[in-house]
């Protein structure tokens, strides 16, 4: 199998855009903060469990920003600056939009295909995250990271107590033993194995829909290399032994707090090995294999938003128009 050292991915990670300085030296500046936060021409991007507001203005997406005066209460935190803006996300309900809750979990029952365009609704990243501009996009992932981590870290891991959120919401402090708390990144491997024929090995897990299928992937342990854990994930979920894993490219993945660094490497087995527990199937692929499945409706493939259709589509050669 032949392989070229300059390989790129095709398209752009839209996940991992952004165009705002993150202002990291600003966070510890209290003045600084309250000063921002009174100026008018600050912009707030709302989250609730993952969704923001947008709306659609003709061919675009764009995410409804407030007023500092306009946003709901709620924990704030510095998303960074913009020629000369400084933009917040607030952690709170959205405005104007029904929610149900059950069992701990929120959903809205609007969706952007069935609203006007100009009218608010409420979006995860998986449905907006690639309509939305570069800054758009670039907010709402970082804010979704951010409140995913506040949600989970309220209280303080060596004695228990309330911790309270300081530095424009990128540190939380124990009043009690002084400790600081920063927002953590999990970091994931995420594989197109090619065998010596070129074929591209896709896997479906057992909570997956029938069809639905994907590269492998798998996060990385305590004292282990990126390159280790590549070898090692193949391994175990399919029993398929790879070498010489090439870095392609990363992507956040706030679902809740992963980051996704895109591997290819190649296979030196072939037999296929599934470990029931991850792995409910998993298939080699051609490219004319792929496409005539694509085509039948028995494949489907993860969606555009995803460094994992980055991957697939790099080593098909060509943007794959499917959902």
């Amino acid at each position: 199998m032949e392989t070229t050292a300059e390989e790129q991915l095709i398209g752009p990670l839209l996940l991992a855009r952004g165009t705002i300085d993150r202002s990291s030296a600003l966070r510890a500046d209290p003045r600084w903060l309250e000063r921002a936060w009174s100026d008018p021409t600050t912009r707030v991007l709302v989250i609730d469990n993952g969704h923001t507001l947008v709306r659609r203005e003709g061919d675009q997406v764009r995410a409804v920003l407030f007023s500092t005066a306009e946003a709901p209460e709620g924990p704030r935190y510095l998303l960074g600056v913009e020629s000369e803006v400084a933009y917040f996300a607030v952690a709170a309900q959205l405005p104007g939009v029904p929610r149900q809750e059950a069992n701990g979990r929120v959903t809205f029952a609007m969706k952007l295909a069935d609203t006007p365009d100009g009218d608010p609704v409420a979006a995860g990243l998986r449905q907006v995250g690639g309509l939305l501009g570069d800054r758009d996009a670039g907010l709402l992932v970082y804010a979704v990271a951010l409140e995913a981590w506040h949600a989970t870290h309220e209280f303080c891991p060596r004695c228990g107590s309330r911790t309270e959120i300081q530095t424009g919401g990128h540190i939380r402090v124990c009043p009690e033993d002084g400790s600081q708390h920063f927002p953590r990144v999990d970091p994931a491997v995420i594989m197109l194995i090619r065998d010596e024929n070129d074929r591209c090995l896709l896997a479906r897990g057992p909570q997956w829909p029938q069809g639905r299928m994907s590269i492998l992937a798998g996060f990385v342990e305590p004292g282990e290399s990126l390159e280790h854990a590549v070898v090692r994930e193949v391994a175990e979920e399919v029993g398929v032994s790879v070498v010489r894993p090439r870095y392609l490219g990363s992507q956040p993945w706030p679902f809740p707090r992963s980051l996704m660094l895109g591997f290819f490497a190649e296979a030196v087995t072939t037999d296929l090995r599934p470990d029931a527990d991850e792995i409910a199937e998993a298939r080699w692929f051609s490219r004319e294999e792929m496409t005539a499945a694509l085509d039948s409706g028995e494949l489907r493939l993860p969606p555009a938003v995803s460094i994992a259709r980055r991957l697939i589509e790099t080593w098909y050669g060509g943007q794959l128009d499917y959902e």
